[in-house]
């Protein structure tokens, strides 16, 4: 037997049991029980290669290649994460930017928080700031790229303002704390290196954090806070 059939047979023989004992235990047969007495007697004798009615492998063969089969199981599930964005279309500036910055969100690299204001489906202004990767986690992001839907500030999201009915909500997200009763104005929290997000335009946004505002034809006012954590994980 060549190296890739010993692979094969291996593969085959990891693929149908959990745990090495299992394979022991499906070679040996009611009859060495009978006469030995002892399972783990048995178990010794097959994985010596004395009993057994199949395939000789060894402990650490047969762990080695489930841990090599799992991992490769794990990067084919990784690669098969498709980013909703790719392969789309995408005509508007403010849809390239959420694609340019969708990767980074999902991985943690770059916390990005997104103002919109435009009018809702009732004809109401409405704004707000909306956590992009916590969204990301709770949303399936294809009606948005796809341009199905649009992308609109919830009363669940970090701040929501409805201009007609003058309602207000804030909450607090997995990654941002809410600062709502600051006299200057709102602020946010990043929660991995506790730094202020501040969306006033005409300050600085914080360390490690820019404002980008972008031209777009979907809503009438659109603009993207980059943040970057500093904090080692």
């Amino acid at each position: 037997m060549d190296r890739d059939e010993g692979l094969t047979a291996v593969d085959n023989i990891v693929t149908q049991f959990n745990t090495y004992e299992d394979f022991l235990d499906s070679q040996i047969t009611t009859v060495d029980l009978y006469y030995l007495e002892d399972e783990g007697l048995a178990r010794q004798l097959v994985e010596l290669g004395y009993r057994g009615t199949g395939e000789v492998v060894k402990r650490e063969d047969f762990e080695a290649r489930k841990a090599a089969l799992e991992i490769a199981r794990l990067a084919e599930r990784t690669q098969k994460k498709t980013l909703t964005s790719a392969g789309k279309d995408l005509q508007d500036n403010f849809l390239k930017a959420l694609a340019v910055r969708e990767e980074d969100n999902r991985n943690g690299k770059v916390s990005t928080v997104i103002f919109i204001r435009d009018r809702n489906s009732h004809g109401q202004e409405i704004s707000g700031y909306i956590d992009y990767a916590h969204r990301l986690k709770i949303e399936d992001f294809e009606v948005y790229f796809s341009g199905k839907r649009r992308l609109l500030p919830k009363p669940t999201d970090m701040s929501f303002y409805n201009w007609d009915s003058h309602t207000a909500v804030w909450n607090s997200t997995p990654n941002y704390q809410v600062i709502a009763d600051n006299p200057e104005g709102l602020l946010f929290k990043y929660k991995r290196d506790r730094k202020i997000l501040n969306v006033d335009p005409k300050v600085s946004p914080g360390d490690n954090s820019t404002r980008t505002p972008i031209q777009t034809e979907l809503y009438f006012q659109a603009v993207i806070f980059d943040h970057i954590s500093r904090r080692k994980t």
